[in-house]
């Protein structure tokens, strides 16, 4: 555990819910906050949503941000979406969906983050170019880029990214 993850996990246990703001974070030894994304991004989120939980079975393993928590690394992320084999294990799967006002974070930070928590897939979406990169192996060491339109493979799962929308259309 990183020696000021404690004060951190406190202080972004007291930010008081807010409609507009997303719950906390922790990375970088800051507490981040974000506001919410618009409905666009609910939208892509609900899409990618639907096309995972209708391959697993069991069905309802999709889950919708779950808080993700590796106390030693000094994170707590908030991905939009994760795969987990069961409720309490680590996801097989993460999916962010760029917001327009996070780029940085969503394909830098994220990534990182997600990699160091060990994290076998992520899955990062962007909707303002409708583009993606599908993040695998160990650390992130394969990258798979795609273009909205194109039918993709995630691990054992396959999305048609053809029902994805730009920000713009």
């Amino acid at each position: 555990m990183t020696d000021d993850y404690p004060a951190l996990r406190a202080m972004a246990d007291r930010v008081p819910a807010v409609p507009d703001l997303r719950p906390p974070e922790i990375a970088d030894g800051m507490v981040h906050l974000a506001l919410v994304p618009d409905l666009r991004h609910g939208a892509t989120v609900e899409l990618i949503h639907r096309q995972l939980a209708a391959q697993l079975s069991p069905p309802g393993r999709v889950i919708p941000a779950p808080p993700l928590e590796a106390p030693a690394l000094g994170l707590l992320r908030r991905p939009d979406l994760a795969v987990l084999p069961t409720p309490t294990a680590r996801p097989l799967l993460v999916v962010e969906v760029v917001a327009p006002h996070f780029l940085k974070v969503d394909h830098r930070a994220r990534t990182r983050d997600y990699a160091a928590m060990g994290i076998p897939l992520h899955l990062l979406v962007d909707p303002r170019p409708g583009t993606g990169i599908v993040h695998s192996e160990p650390n992130y060491t394969r990258r798979t880029d795609f273009v909205f339109g194109d039918v993709i493979t995630v691990g054992p799962w396959t999305l048609d990214t053809g029902v994805l929308r730009t920000y713009a259309g």
